[in-house]
């Protein structure tokens, strides 16, 4: 179960508050006159950004003919 704690009494301790999250890994919930507002939860990483990287991009390059050669302005999609 979350922490609850009122604006009133996060605001000046936010940095303890901040350290119990990444202590405890449990979520805090900020409220204002009783009525939940913000939640504080801790960092979680995607599970596919540890594992692949820039690699997880591989071979999804649609097309590749010359990165070289130089474009013209009738070719950049923007300018339509």
């Amino acid at each position: 179960m979350e922490h609850m704690v009122s604006k009133s009494k996060f605001k000046p301790n936010a940095l303890k508050y901040f350290r119990q999250v990444e202590e405890t890994r449990r979520g805090l919930v900020i409220t204002d006159r009783g009525k939940p507002v913000l939640r504080i939860t801790p960092y979680h990483p995607a599970p596919d950004a540890k594992a692949g990287g820039p690699k997880r991009l591989r071979g999804t390059v649609v097309r590749y003919d010359d990165p070289f050669e130089p474009v013209g302005l009738e070719d950049w999609e923007a300018l339509k």
